[in-house]
């Protein structure tokens, strides 16, 4: 490759960038003048890339999307990423995404040279995706809609199906997923306090092009806040229990005696939470000693069909 074709790709990976830059800073990043840089931009230019100029003290160049734009260049490490990331795509819950994820990796696998052709086989084979939760599809132009409207601060009116249908009045904030299904964090002006939305539940979406207020989150971010309000959600039961073990041998088990009470010298009180009767089921039997069921009545019932099913198991069919 000659110096002016390779001197002019590096220019246009640079370019690519989401940024303006300054005509000097190019040729100090390519080690060459500025009126060579002024001429390279008139060569991409010539080939279909549409690049900006502004002047001024803080003017520069950019690249603007075009109607017809020339493909993207991409660097090794920014293909490999894409490659996997594609990949990882066919794992989302979004209509019609899994077959373009598909094409797309085709494509640029095809022209993936053989050394990162290797390096994505590598990632791929090392790499073991747990089996996600089969959950619903998601219209790809309804995300945009919503993307769109979080990314330009814009309100947004839509038809939300829950328990009941509702007319909803919104400031979006942020999408976020959580398994296999998508959610909206967004600020409701009628109810005046952030929501969480399943997208899945989302129907009619219409931005109104009124600017949403700057607003806080109550969180460290929309991960965080959707985490939150779908722990809040969960039943959460409380197993009130008589331990038949002194409250010291019991206290060295769990690592933690802020759940226990002490009885007597040879018994003691646990209160423990959970969010499943499995698990508070699992952290009674695994603690290792006798103990008496006390509360939830649903703890009571679901450790007795677990010892029937333990019995059948231990059983000897022959």
């Amino acid at each position: 490759m000659s110096g002016t074709s390779a001197r002019l790709l590096k220019l246009l990976s640079l370019l690519q960038s989401p940024r303006e830059w300054p005509g000097s800073e190019l040729a100090e990043r390519l080690g060459v003048s500025g009126r060579t840089i002024r001429r390279d931009i008139e060569r991409l230019r010539g080939l279909g890339y549409p690049v900006e100029a502004t002047r001024g003290g803080d003017g520069g160049y950019r690249l603007v999307a075009g109607t017809a734009m020339p493909p993207l260049l991409l660097d090794d490490e920014e293909a490999v990423a894409i490659t996997v990331g594609l990949r990882t795509v066919t794992r989302h819950a979004v209509d019609g995404i899994d077959e373009a994820s598909v094409r797309a990796m085709a494509k640029l696998q095809q022209v993936l040279p053989s050394r990162l052709r290797h390096r994505v086989g590598a990632l791929n084979t090392a790499t073991a995706p747990a089996p996600q939760l089969s959950g619903p599809g998601i219209d790809p132009e309804l995300l945009t809609v919503l993307a769109t409207a979080a990314a330009h601060g814009e309100r947004l009116r839509f038809l939300y199906r829950a328990e009941r249908e509702s007319r909803r009045h919104v400031e979006p904030h942020r999408l976020v997923t959580v398994g296999r299904r998508w959610y909206l964090v967004a600020y409701d002006l009628d109810r005046d306090d952030w929501r969480t939305f399943r997208v899945d539940r989302v129907e009619e979406p219409r931005p109104t092009g009124a600017r949403a207020t700057p607003r806080q989150l109550p969180a460290d971010d929309a991960a965080d806040f959707v985490t939150s309000r779908l722990n809040a959600l969960a039943p959460t039961y409380q197993a009130v229990a008589t331990l038949h073990a002194p409250i010291e041998q019991v206290a060295v088990r769990l690592g933690d005696a802020t759940e226990l009470e002490p009885l007597d010298e040879r018994r003691c009180l646990i209160r423990s939470r959970g969010d499943t009767l499995d698990w508070l089921a699992f952290r009674l039997l695994a603690i290792g000693y006798e103990f008496d069921v006390h509360e939830p009545p649903e703890l009571v019932e679901h450790l007795r069909a677990l010892a029937a099913r333990t019995l059948r198991a231990a059983q000897d069919r022959n």
